[in-house]
Order: structure tokens, then sequence, then C-alpha cells
């Protein structure tokens, strides 16, 4: 048996930030999976995680938390698949370390990406915004923390990632409120920030502990910076609150990559510039931002309107034939209606 422990530190410490010069992210974005397999590795083999070894993880085993992760978890497949890249990334240093698991890890590199339906994106309407907002007590010091972070969420779209990693550093008050957000890729870009958003922020520094040896600028409740699950909590949170004003939010999963989809929408309908809501949110191309585009039904009333129906041809249909119809309602609906009928056989008499 190889234990675990081992090539996986290597993997985290060597291999990705040194041999790779993988981006905090995408470290940050390994290691989350990494934490979420080893837990889920360790329920099932009834072992604690750091005596896993590495013939525990095998192909049945990564698909079964696969699984978990859609089922359980309630993960997106685009979630799923970013989980199963870090897994075969994974497994690809271990190949060169291990020769012995290469069986191992040739099952594991076969596992596919599973295909995601292009459906339009989730998103807020204006009314639920002002809800979510108004849930936080502004009495309390994590109502105010709270109010600060949904505020920077929707104002500037951020990743979850890159708003619990923001630091003191990263905020500009004077002259002008802006925000330097370390994207993916090192991709860097500055947010100027609304009057609002800002006031929310200065309230919470004012009321922000100082805590020795951490620069987050949001810290939860024990006084370490603010974690993905953390604030996707704190955000399940408020939605309940708001859902009690705003009964629609109970039919939407609100989850903190909802609020990022919420921004660039208002970004859109304002600018009616895809460009520049690639540019606010960080996108490295601009295909990836043309999905908003489907999403919003301005653009397509706007080429509706500038164009000019055609007439239809008034006429009489004969009534269906009953027996007909029912054979119409019997058909398959999986069935193409474009099929062509193959041709009737004909008998000698």
């Amino acid at each position: 048996m190889t234990p675990l422990a081992p090539h996986l530190t290597a993997f985290l410490r060597v291999r990705l930030p040194i041999e790779c010069n993988a981006s905090p992210h995408t470290r940050s974005a390994y290691a989350y999976a990494f934490q979420l397999l080893l837990g889920f590795a360790s329920r099932r083999r009834k072992v604690s995680p750091s005596k896993l070894d590495l013939e525990h993880l095998d192909s049945d085993l990564v698909m079964a938390f696969l699984r978990d992760l859609e089922v359980t978890r309630k993960n997106a497949i685009t979630t799923r698949n970013a989980r199963l890249a870090a897994i075969k990334s994974f497994f690809r240093f271990v190949e060169h370390r291990v020769p012995s698991a290469l069986d191992q890890v040739r099952r594991i590199a076969a596992i596919p990406m599973k295909k995601s339906p292009t459906g339009l994106i989730a998103h807020l309407e204006r009314e639920e915004v002002q809800a979510l907002l108004d849930a936080p007590t502004p009495s309390t010091v994590a109502g105010v923390r709270d109010l600060a972070m949904l505020h920077l969420a929707i104002a500037t779209g951020l990743r979850v990632s890159e708003l619990i990693g923001l630091r003191l550093a990263d905020l500009t008050l004077r002259p002008q409120p802006s925000l330097l957000v370390r994207g993916k890729g090192r991709r860097e870009r500055l947010l100027p920030l609304w009057k609002e958003t800002t006031a929310a922020v200065r309230r919470w520094l004012g009321l922000r502990r100082p805590a020795p040896g951490v620069d987050a600028l949001f810290l939860n409740a024990r006084g370490g910076p603010m974690t993905r699950s953390g604030f996707a909590y704190i955000l399940s949170s408020h939605v309940g609150r708001a859902a009690a004003h705003i009964p629609s939010l109970r039919t939407k999963r609100v989850s903190p990559h909802v609020l990022r989809h919420t921004c660039a929408m208002v970004t859109l309908q304002a600018t009616k510039d895809v460009r520049k809501v690639a540019l606010w949110l960080g996108h490295a191309r601009l295909e990836t931002t043309e999905m908003y585009l489907r999403a919003d039904p301005s653009e397509k009333l706007e080429a509706l309107a500038a164009g000019k129906a055609f007439r239809l041809r008034p006429g009489r249909f004969p009534a269906s034939d009953d027996l007909m119809a029912v054979l119409a309602a019997a058909r398959c609906p999986r069935e193409s209606d474009n099929r062509v009928a193959p041709p009737a056989r004909r008998y000698a008499k």
C-alpha cells in the first residue's frame, strides 16, 4: 500500500506552485476539491483522511464521489467537472512517482467529463436583490459584515474565491473608492464602487476588530478569514429571511455565483455593451460573456421591434379525422416529426 499524504502534499506545495506556477485561486480550488474527496473517502473506507492510501482512491470511489456531488451536494455539472479535473491532474502527477499505480491512473483518466446543457443563467430581479440586502440586521456586527459582503458581491460581481480573498490593502476609499481584484489566471482588474457599497464597507471597517496576522477584509466569528462554506451559509440564511417578503426566492437556488450573474445582467442592461460586462467580470474571452445576451429579453425585444412581421395568408383548415388524431396523440414524444414514413408495401392481388 502507498500512503496518500506525501504525494498529495507534494502536489499542492511543489507541483502546483513551483513546477506549474499555478495561481493562488487554482491552488485553493484544487485543495478544496481534495478536501471534499478525502472526506468522502474517509467515510466510505472507515479510515481517517491521514491514513488513506493511494489505492483507496480507485475509479469506483471517484465515480461514487462525483455522483455524491450531484445528488447530495446538489452541485452543477460544471462544478462536478471542475472537481474531476483536479483529481485527474493529481493522478497525472502520481503517474511519474508511483509506476505501480499506472493501471489505476489510466482508469481514472478514462472517466469522462459530463456534458452539461446550455441553459439560461439564473439571476435575481431587482426587487429580489433589494429584499436580500434588507435581510441582514444592521444593529449587529455580523449583520453589518454580511451587508458589506452582499453589497460587494452584487455590485462588483466577484467570484466567491475573489470575495473571501480580499485583503485590506486591496480597498481604496480615497479619493475614488475602488477595489483591486485578483481574478483567475492572475488577471487583475480595478473596479469602482457605488456610493452605497462604499458606505456599507466603511461601516464594517469601523467595527472590524484587528486580527493578528490576518489581513483578510472579511472575518468569520472566530476572527479568521471568511471561507467559501461560511459565505454560502450566510447567503442561504439571508435568502431564507428575504423569501418571507419575496416568495419568488423560494423557487430559486441562490448560490454565490448567482450574485455574480445578477451583477452581469444589471451591467448589461445598463450599458448594452457585452464588452464592458466582460471587462467588469474579468472574463478572458468574450464568448464566455455572450451567455448573458441569451438571458436578456430586452435585446430580443429591440430586434423584434426593429423588424416587420410577415403577414399570414388567411384560410380555413379542414377538420382533423378522429382516428388520425388518436394516432397522433399516441406517438412517442421523442419521435422526430421530420422523419419520413417508409413507403407502404404493395401486395400482389
